[in-house]
């Protein structure tokens, strides 16, 4: 904790101008509205102040959690006292390349993104139009819907290395795109920063139409309308996650304020004043039940922010180990 006041003093005198918020909800930065304080939240307005940053947590052998839009996420109501964040929010540089890629932030929401691709007559990003992620958190977990999928689109990432406060480039190749997972979300430190996505040449109103037949489809099948951080569980290899749930009779049961929700039983929603604690319950008893009726286990997709999370337990491959439930608990 000594650590972390002492950066978070530097980081204030380094960059006065910077929006550093402290001891902030995180119901206020993440999708389901879930999540009591995290001590620090940074938000610089580019690549510099965000490297500046970093280097100062590692001068202080601290490491930050790099938070997108906060769509798969799910933060403990007690807060996160020992843990400094930074956001990508600001990091919205969108263009085209002189040879017809684009090239996007880590912040740019992947609706902006297939909307300027679209206005651009380039075809291949349709599928994000409706997910509710960005470039960087798109790019970590390989996001994907109705067959499309990040790997598809991504030309090369950067990324700062925060051990070594390095610049790499990785090529989609290296990237290592799997289902739900990229080389970033299995190697700790790694800060995406932007992407550059190769698409092909399309007709405009036709990328146009597809994208509004996506949404439709969204629009009449998720539950949008309530806080959630999207699909709650993988697809297990061979089955749906939803059509698991409802065939073990679980669409609408309740925990608190969360709920599996009635209209699509792949999602948990936030009925209202629902907790983490709410929320990690009512998945425990998801699982729990689907494995006993289907044998089927069921593997999260949300990333579950435990109340004892330390900095140093900061890697995407730390948080997977933590959340992944390797078998039925008792009830």
């Amino acid at each position: 904790m000594e650590n972390l006041e002492k950066a978070i003093a530097k980081i204030k005198e380094a960059l006065p101008g910077m929006t550093l918020l402290e001891n902030e909800p995180m119901a206020e930065h993440c999708s389901f509205r879930i999540g009591g304080p995290v001590r620090a939240l940074a938000v610089p307005e580019g690549v510099s102040s965000l490297a500046k940053v970093s280097s100062i947590l590692k001068d202080h052998e601290l490491a930050p959690f790099i938070l997108g839009n906060g769509t798969n996420l799910l933060p403990p109501d007690e807060g996160l006292s020992e843990l400094f964040m930074i956001s990508t929010e600001k990091l919205q540089k969108l263009f085209l390349l002189p040879d017809g890629a684009i090239y996007a932030e880590a912040g740019v929401s992947l609706s902006k993104l297939a909307s300027f691709a679209q206005q651009n007559g380039l075809q291949g990003l349709e599928f994000a139009s409706g997910i509710p992620g960005s470039v960087g958190g798109g790019c970590f977990i390989n996001a994907g819907a109705y067959g499309g999928e990040m790997k598809d689109a991504v030309e090369s990432v950067v990324c700062l290395y925060t051990p070594d406060q390095g610049l790499y480039e990785l090529s989609a190749e290296q990237c290592a795109f799997a289902y739900r997972k990229s080389y970033f979300s299995t190697h700790p430190g790694c800060v995406i920063l932007s992407a550059v996505f190769r698409l092909q040449p399309g007709d405009k109103d036709e990328i146009a139409a597809k994208m509004r037949e996506m949404n439709e489809k969204r629009r009449a099948k998720q539950p949008l309308e309530l806080p959630s951080a999207g699909s709650a569980f993988k697809r297990p290899e061979g089955h749906y996650a939803g059509a698991l749930i409802e065939q073990a009779g679980l669409k609408g049961y309740t925990v608190g304020g969360a709920q599996v929700s009635p209209k699509h039983a792949g999602f948990v929603v936030n009925r209202g004043g629902a907790t983490s604690h709410d929320v990690y319950d009512l998945m425990m008893h998801v699982h729990n039940t689907v494995y006993r009726e289907s044998g089927v286990q069921l593997e999260p997709e949300i990333i579950i922010l435990p109340p004892d999370y330390k900095l140093e337990d900061h890697s995407p491959k730390a948080l997977r180990n933590q959340i992944t439930i390797n078998a039925p608990a008792e009830e």
